[in-house]
């Protein structure tokens, strides 16, 4: 657990700012203010927690977690509200936060949650930082490779992806080929790994053809 931890506030409102500041600095942790996000990408922190309003988002929580990432920021994200809704809070941890507040936040209350968001941070943290690399690897493949490693991924042979693709056997295996050397993965189940950890939406729906297919071709040999 990360003792004494950084708090980043970031609001658009001075007076919000200065007030959770010394809310953080009365709980032993340090505060750093910002006034938007572009000033927070261009500080760059590395350690500690993001806290931002929810008012500073536009309504698109991945649109500030692109950014984040842009600016390689990787520190675990809380969003707070006046008055959240249940989609807002739905979409906020959908999106990759680690909790959702309630403005003001009250000293004895922000005490006991931010024990528990610091036991949580270092976990959310590692995930994220994978789901990150991984992301960024996956990103050095051609379309075709990417296409390859979601049938892969799938649990597709190389005759089915080529029925999928329209393609030849032999063409999956040097795309499969390319695609492993890529990722620096010796055996396809680093690299499903990989796609998994990516979090990726698949371009394609698993129905019950790929599964009749995949039963014919056990069939076929």
């Amino acid at each position: 657990m990360m003792q004494n931890p950084t708090i980043h506030f970031v609001d658009s409102d001075s007076r919000s700012r200065a007030e959770h500041a010394r809310l953080a600095y009365s709980l032993g942790s340090h505060a750093e203010v910002y006034a938007d996000c572009e000033e927070l990408c261009l500080s760059r922190p590395q350690s500690g927690l993001i806290l931002i309003c929810e008012d500073m988002l536009g309504g698109d929580v991945d649109a500030l977690f692109r950014q984040l990432e842009r600016a390689e920021i990787f520190l675990p994200v809380v969003i707070a509200a006046r008055e959240p809704n249940l989609e807002s809070v739905v979409d906020a941890i959908k999106g990759g936060a680690l909790y959702y507040l309630q403005l003001p936040l009250r000293r004895e209350q922000f005490a006991a949650i931010l024990d528990q968001l610091m036991e949580e941070a270092e976990a959310h943290l590692s995930a994220r930082r994978k789901l990150i690399e991984a992301r960024q690897r996956i990103a050095q493949l051609s379309k075709r490779e990417k296409e390859v490693l979601d049938w892969l991924a799938s649990g597709c042979s190389n005759k089915l992806i080529a029925r999928h693709l329209s393609i030849s056997p032999r063409t999956v295996e040097i795309h499969r080929a390319n695609m492993m050397d890529k990722l620096g993965a010796d055996h396809a189940a680093k690299a499903v790994r990989l796609w998994l950890e990516a979090e990726l939406p698949s371009a394609h729906e698993e129905d019950t053809d790929t599964k009749e297919d995949m039963q014919d071709l056990r069939r076929i040999g």
